[in-house]
């Protein structure tokens, strides 16, 4: 079959399917053999020979967008077998067959009856085959070919990532790439220019350019400045067929905007300013501004102000405000009309952040000059001194002057002033105050030992303005008078140990003085000199404030005398100087060795329980009967028991029965367990006797030489292996308690049985040191005079 292309009806494209026709056959071929294709004709067996050339055909092309009123010409079928007779009848499937492309089942012509797009395919496959019409067998095998979608320019660049939005430094080089913008074109890029783009700039010239070929766009000028223009719009457009005439072109829009660089130095709009401050101004506060202007945005526009020189720079701070980059004018000291009516000033702005590359532009930073004028206010009085201390004596009389304040008009009117006390607080009214002259006194008596300091507030005010007030704050410190005698400085326990030497210190004393140190730091300490001689104590002054009580006797008792006073006389160093008396309790009491005291008051303790001494013994009597008896039925119970040590004729073992599963405490009894508590007494092996063992048990013979010599933990052991392979022993364990503590000491009995009952001559004296136990055998058997007497 022969496939004859026709689709190169139009003048124009005559040419164009030429090189076409010429191209496909070059890399197709004229005339294909399709042994792989061929199918074998129904009936037919199949024959191992080369198969006839049958079908001849081209490759097919047909145009996209064809517009024409009828259907587009593709190509024609041709079988070797047709006659030209009608008999051979083409038939053809596969893709878009009956629908897109229709053949003449006689001519073997195909058509293309709709509008093709190869951008949304670009070629078809179909097959076709030739039949006899009167036997309907294929004349023929069924042969596959493709029709390809021939390109046309019907897309146009489109640039699908616009519109744009980039930033470009200001102040860049010339050429300074920007943006590199791609257009893509949906025509074949292997056929012909239709996807061939070229990009020219068509808005934003002279400022920026385009590569026609890459799409890179760049600046044009030298030196572009964001402060004359910040904003630029530049329209690029792609056209295809290489941008010939008759190309389809699309644009996009690039919105370029210069980022600020640091290229404007600041200025400020005026070289003199004059500002106003009243001299009431509070130190610290806010009372002007200034700024400096800077063309820049951003960090770029930073800057600082300083006080760079002037006659108030010591008076006046400055500093910035980060949001509105303003210079804040404050006041570091008060001020004055009267001293200083104005200040000049001499203020620098300047940016923070540097750029070098523009350094050529000038200092970036300005200086302007600032004029302060102080305005005259009508002004409060002003006390000379910032606060006042005053001192008065405690017991001055009222009306006693204290001290003066005073204050003056600081305005040049100069006016009187009128003092006063606000009476607000207690401490206020206990002074007065002379309107006139300031002058400050008592109006009560004070006590420095109640209150040594008052605090208060006097204020002034300008007769011709009330209104206008100043305080100042007064301190009056009321100085002591020696008016207080001294005191001891506590109730002291004073205790004398009855076993005591003589001039031994049992108590150290010192005193108090409501007044100050100037008054009554030095004491001095006296017995009572109206008094007869004390022969029992002594009173010893240290010189340091302190006096010590000191024994002049070598024993005290109780039961003779158990509470001594000693009248003291406590003076002080003031002028004149004041004395007390005071008065100590002394109690005597026993004592340790050591001093420590045992007991002051025992009569005193039973007396009041409320018993008598009859009643004591008696009770002291049922106690020991009780004890006796107790005694006596414990040695009763011990009797009871067995010896540690049975003899051999003494049988003691019993044959115990049983109801329960387990064994109690009785078990023991049942047992002879002599041997385990002393294995030296254990002479030979016993046996049960009180059930005949039904198997014999084992053997086992110990010389008699080592029964010295045996380990009781091994015995043990060999017991209770015994006990495990006897059957005649009862079918439970049994808690068994050994008491063998083991042989006799070598050093004998320490019984008091076996002591003698002479008495020794042993020195008793350490009894003394066992502690409060042994206090009384200590003293029955010691040599010293029992300490306490009854």
């Amino acid at each position: 079959m022969r496939i004859t292309s026709t689709s190169c009806i139009c003048p124009v494209l005559v040419c164009l399917c030429f090189v076409q026709r010429c191209y496909g056959a070059a890399h197709h071929g004229s005339i294909k053999v399709t042994r792989n294709q061929t199918k074998h004709i129904e009936g037919e067996t199949e024959v191992h020979h080369r198969p006839k050339r049958g079908w001849v055909w081209n490759q097919f092309f047909v145009l996209e967008e064809h517009m024409g009123p009828d259907p587009q010409y593709v190509g024609k079928l041709h079988s070797n077998s047709d006659k030209g007779d009608g008999s051979v009848k083409y038939i053809l499937t596969g893709e878009g067959a009956g629908t897109i492309f229709i053949i003449d089942d006689t001519t073997g012509d195909i058509h293309s009856t709709k509008s093709l797009d190869r951008e949304q395919k670009t070629h078809y496959v179909l097959h076709a085959q030739a039949i006899d019409r009167r036997t309907n067998k294929p004349l023929e095998p069924e042969s596959e070919f493709i029709i390809k979608v021939q390109d046309i320019n019907d897309n146009a660049p489109k640039f699908t990532d616009g519109p744009y939005i980039v930033t470009v430094p200001e102040m860049s080089e010339m050429g300074t790439s920007v943006l590199q913008v791609t257009a893509t074109d949906a025509d074949d890029p292997t056929y012909g220019n239709s996807a061939r783009v070229v990009y020219s700039i068509l808005q934003g010239q002279p400022y920026f350019s385009v590569d026609p070929k890459t799409g890179v766009i760049r600046t044009a000028l030298h030196n572009m400045d964001r402060e004359a223009r910040e904003h630029y719009s530049v329209v690029i457009q792609a056209k295809d067929m290489a941008g010939q005439v008759g190309g389809l072109s699309g644009s996009t829009t690039v919105n370029i905007t210069l980022t600020d660089v640091n290229d404007n130095p600041p200025r400020f709009p005026q070289k003199h300013y004059q500002l106003y401050v009243p001299e009431s101004a509070q130190v610290g506060s806010a009372v002007g501004k200034i700024k400096a202007n800077d063309a820049d945005t951003g960090s770029n526009a930073d800057m600082k102000y300083t006080i760079i020189n002037g006659d108030g720079s010591g008076v006046f701070s400055i500093s910035t405000d980060k949001e509105t980059r303003e210079g804040i004018l404050s006041l570091k000291k008060p001020l004055n009309y009267e001293k200083k009516k104005s200040y000049t000033l001499n203020i620098e702005g300047a940016n923070t952040h540097l750029d070098f590359r523009f350094s050529h532009l000038g200092p970036f930073k300005d200086v302007t000059m600032l004029k302060v004028i102080v305005g005259d206010v009508d002004e409060p009085p002003l006390f000379t001194m910032p606060s006042y201390v005053m001192e008065v004596y405690e017991n001055a009389k009222i009306g006693t002057p204290v001290g003066t304040v005073t204050a003056h008009d600081p305005d040049a009117a100069n006016s009187l002033v009128r003092y006063f006390i606000d009476h607000n607080t207690e401490e206020d009214r206990y002074f007065t105050i002379d309107s006139s002259t300031g002058t400050i006194k008592t109006a009560k008596i004070f006590d420095r030992e109640e209150t040594s300091w008052y605090n208060i507030t006097v204020a002034a005010s300008e007769i011709d303005n009330p209104g206008l007030v100043s305080h100042v704050p007064v301190g009056v410190r009321i100085l002591d008078v020696n008016d207080n005698p001294p005191e001891l400085a506590r109730d002291y326990d004073v205790v004398v140990c009855e076993n005591t030497k003589p001039g031994q210190v049992i108590q150290t004393i010192t005193a108090t003085d409501k007044d100050n140190s100037a008054n009554g730091a030095r004491f001095h300490f006296s017995l009572d000199e109206g008094l007869s001689l004390n022969p029992n104590f002594t009173l010893r002054n240290n010189e340091d404030n302190t006096a010590s009580i000191l024994t002049k006797r070598r024993r005290y008792s109780r039961t003779t005398q158990d509470t001594y006073y000693l009248p003291l006389l406590i003076s002080d160093g003031g002028m004149p100087p004041l004395s007390s008396s005071s008065t100590l309790t002394i109690r005597v009491c026993a004592c340790e060795r050591d001093g420590r005291v045992r007991t002051c008051h025992a009569e005193a303790f039973l007396s009041s329980a409320g018993l008598s001494t009859g009643a004591l013994i008696a009770i002291l009597l049922c106690i020991v009967i009780l004890l006796a008896i107790v005694v006596l039925f414990i040695t009763l119970r011990r009797s009871k028991k067995e010896p540690l040590i049975i003899s051999e004729e003494d049988v003691r073992e019993n044959v115990v029965t049983y109801d329960d599963e387990g064994g109690g405490e009785e078990d023991t009894e049942a047992f002879d367990i002599t041997a385990l508590r002393n294995p030296s007494a254990a002479e030979e092996l016993k046996y049960r006797r009180d059930v005949r063992p039904e198997v014999k048990p084992l053997s086992r013979h110990h010389p008699s030489s080592s029964l010295d010599s045996i380990d009781v933990q091994e015995f043990i052991k060999q017991r209770l292996a015994e006990a495990d392979l006897d059957p005649s022993v009862p079918p439970y364990d049994s808690l068994q308690t050994y008491a063998y503590e083991g042989h006799r000491s070598e050093a004998g009995s320490i019984s008091s049985l076996d002591s003698a009952t002479t008495h020794s001559d042993q020195d008793y004296n350490y009894l003394g040191d066992w502690g409060p136990e042994f206090k009384k055998l200590a003293e029955l058997y010691g040599e010293v005079e029992p300490e306490r007497t009854t």
